[in-house]
């Protein structure tokens, strides 16, 4: 369900020059992920070094550009 959503947010917020912010919202979501695994074990903490092994079982969507509007400083066209 959280690939879902961050599939969604970079299809719709994916265009050229917003990469920096999609990497962004990535992390953050990896560090609000971790904050609530975490609070879900009774020691209510996950070592990152865990939650890394986690992530590569269950690992995020990456960021990447969906609509690219521009190539170097020529507008593409969308339309032919």
């Amino acid at each position: 369900m959280l690939n879902r959503k961050l599939r969604g947010h970079f299809a719709y917020f994916g265009i050229t020059g917003n990469l920096k912010a999609l990497k962004a919202v990535h992390h953050k979501v990896q560090e609000i992920w971790h904050k609530w695994l975490g609070r879900r074990s009774r020691k209510s903490y996950i070592p990152w070094e865990k939650f890394t092994q986690f992530l590569k079982r269950f690992p995020l969507t990456p960021p990447r550009i969906q609509h690219q509007y521009y190539q170097g400083y020529q507008l593409v066209n969308q339309y032919p």
